[in-house]
């Protein structure tokens, strides 16, 4: 199949990719660009999980303060060099994270925070609460496991889903946009406060009205 000028660029501006890799995406995929697409996605981040052994020292400190000031959050995520810290992409990236953090309440940015002595007392109230819903034991150590992988999922930054897309991980933002900007992105670390934390009160759907002030 011939590959025309506009479907190179109608690839080009829907993933912002280099003109030959759009050519050669849709030469690989016969003119097909929703394949292409994943293809260079596909591509894109192989090449970034490549960067992510690189020092990333450069970067920024953002704060995000929400509903009125009863949520404040300071995160520092790192880059490689000073030019991208102060590009628009990165800076919209690491307020995304920190909006994220602010909704979501992460304890951990990834599983490898996590203690083995937390994982393991995770697992033992796991364990009593299937032996009190009267599971069969010889099924309750599967289920741990899969709820461990749950718990991981809700309290690790890395691993939860993005509240803009559901359909993809904080990592693989991070993994986009490193392939998109050409240089590794990393959380170093993050505070989170909220007005009452540690009180007994009523809770509060706090990505509901994250994601309201989005609209």
């Amino acid at each position: 199949m011939s590959i025309s000028a506009a479907m190179v660029k109608e690839l080009r501006e829907r993933t912002g990719a280099g003109m030959m890799d759009c050519k050669n995406a849709l030469v690989d995929t016969a003119g097909d660009i929703e394949k292409a697409i994943d293809e260079l996605r596909t591509k894109g981040l192989a090449k970034a999980a490549k960067k992510a052994g690189r020092i990333a020292s450069e970067g920024i400190v953002t704060s995000y303060i929400h509903g009125g000031g009863r949520i404040g959050v300071l995160v520092e995520v790192n880059c490689e060099t000073d030019f991208v810290a102060k590009t628009d992409e990165f800076q919209q990236l690491v307020h995304d994270i920190a909006m994220q953090i602010a909704a979501a309440k992460p304890e951990y940015i990834s599983r490898s925070e996590v203690q083995d002595s937390e994982i393991e007392r995770e697992k033992n109230v796991l364990r009593a609460q299937a032996l009190e819903e009267g599971k069969p034991e010889k099924i309750i150590e599967k289920m741990v496991e899969g709820r461990i992988e749950k718990y991981f999922k809700e309290s690790c930054l890395m691993e939860q889903a993005f509240i803009k897309d559901p359909d993809k991980t904080i990592e693989q933002l991070i993994l986009e946009n490193v392939a998109k900007i050409g240089e590794n992105i990393a959380v170093r670390r993050f505070a989170r406060y909220e007005v009452g934390e540690g009180i007994e009160k009523e809770e509060n759907d706090f990505v509901a009205e994250v994601m309201s002030q989005l609209k």
